[in-house]
């Protein structure tokens, strides 16, 4: 849960696929509705394909996103005790 208050963004779906360690952003089911969050695939993810908008790709730090604690499934990836991001650069 967040947001903004900064207005929601229109989609911009592309023909990037999502593959491990995409960066998406993140939405609710209204496809004009991305704000201020967003999510890496742990994992290629076809099924995002066309339906997000990918906003990066992670170039280095493969061993941290492949330590990232894994959630159950059936729980929607729930994590007891997640783990947390300290520090992001972002590059162009």
């Amino acid at each position: 849960m967040g947001g903004s208050e900064l207005p929601d963004l229109k989609a911009e779906f592309s023909d990037v696929p999502f593959g491990a360690g995409t960066v998406g952003m993140a939405r609710s089911q209204n496809p004009d509705s991305a704000n201020s969050q967003f999510f890496i695939d742990l994992a290629p993810a076809d099924f995002l394909n066309g339906q997000y908008t990918v906003v990066g790709q992670l170039v280095d730090g493969w061993d941290v996103l492949n330590a990232i604690k894994k959630g159950d499934e059936a729980a929607n990836g729930l994590v007891d005790k997640p783990d947390v991001m300290v520090k992001v650069t972002v590059q162009e």
